[in-house]
């Protein structure tokens, strides 16, 4: 395995740029339904990258069908309808329990890593992943032994959600073997639209935004959406899932730094352990891969396609 081409550090990079998410999105939250905001951030990047999306369509239709439905897997359910699980989740539902299970992503992630990809964990990547999901847990709740899931459909919703949100890394794993990173972000955005776009129509939520509402949906667009994805994707090329998804752990760790020093929160104790050894383990992970010559994962016939 080629180590020195390992890019954990990108992926977790395009993490702690999710992490600005919510500086942006909440005063569009406080004016806009979410299933509009998400159809404008859509509107928005496609339309910057039109010119790209010939391209990449052609690029897509080289692919195999394997290939294609994975991408539109990508661009509709993880892009559009995981949102819309999410968000319907805490209105079913009390606001725990989407919190809760959106944990189980990186354990979705690694089962349908193993299963479609061929991705094996060693032993020694517990050490990095037990720390790192314990850490995301402590972060989230200020009081982590008082946490109850209680509505089923709640449950169900957030369980849906964290599974597409895991099949995007995964897909997104599979895609960019074969389609540039640039192509993939076009395409996601693509596919994503036009489901974005039955969301809202589903759930009767308006199109129409207000000018005072442009700047903010323009800045959301384009930090922890564009450019964040860009980085993600050229990151995925060369990081097996099971060290990705740990990597993006750093979202909710930007996410709390950002919420104690520009929006006011304050943060328990055993948050800022969790924010610690979030920090800690994906740092180390990413350190490991890079100059270790022994992974701890295993891709299939020892490849890695940074192509």
């Amino acid at each position: 395995m080629n180590f020195t081409r390992d890019r954990t550090w990108l992926v977790a990079g395009a993490a702690a740029l999710w992490g600005t998410d919510g500086l942006l999105r909440k005063p569009l939250a406080d004016a806009l339904p979410p299933a509009t905001v998400v159809l404008w951030e859509h509107v928005i990047v496609l339309a910057l990258l039109l010119p790209w999306l010939p391209a990449a369509w052609r690029a897509l239709q080289r692919c195999s069908v394997r290939e294609r439905v994975a991408m539109v897997t990508i661009g509709a359910g993880s892009s559009a309808v995981a949102t819309a699980l999410f968000t319907a989740a805490f209105r079913v539902g009390d606001p725990v329990t989407p919190l809760v299970l959106q944990k189980l992503q990186p354990m979705f992630a690694v089962l349908a890593a193993f299963v479609l990809l061929g991705e094996r964990i060693r032993v020694g990547y517990l050490a990095f992943a037990l720390p790192a999901l314990a850490g995301a847990w402590l972060l989230t709740f200020p009081d982590p032994l008082r946490v109850r899931v209680a509505a089923v459909q709640a449950a169900l919703l957030a369980i849906g959600a964290a599974a597409l949100w895991a099949a995007g890394t995964v897909l997104g794993r599979l895609v960019s073997k074969r389609l540039a990173a640039r192509d993939v972000t076009v395409l996601r955005f693509a596919f994503g639209l036009p489901a974005a776009a039955l969301v809202v129509w589903g759930q009767g939520a308006p199109v129409a935004v207000g000018w005072d509402n442009v700047v903010g949906l323009a800045l959301l667009a384009l930090v922890p959406g564009l450019l964040a994805l860009s980085v993600y994707y050229w990151g995925l090329r060369a990081t097996p899932v099971a060290r990705a998804t740990l990597a993006e752990l750093a979202f909710p760790a930007t996410a709390a730094l950002i919420g104690v020093g520009l929006l006011g929160t304050r943060l328990t104790a055993t948050q800022w352990l969790g924010f610690g050894l979030v920090v800690a383990s994906v740092t180390a992970l990413g350190w490991h891969e890079r100059v270790r010559r022994v992974s701890v994962v295993v891709e299939r016939g020892e490849e890695v396609a940074a192509r």
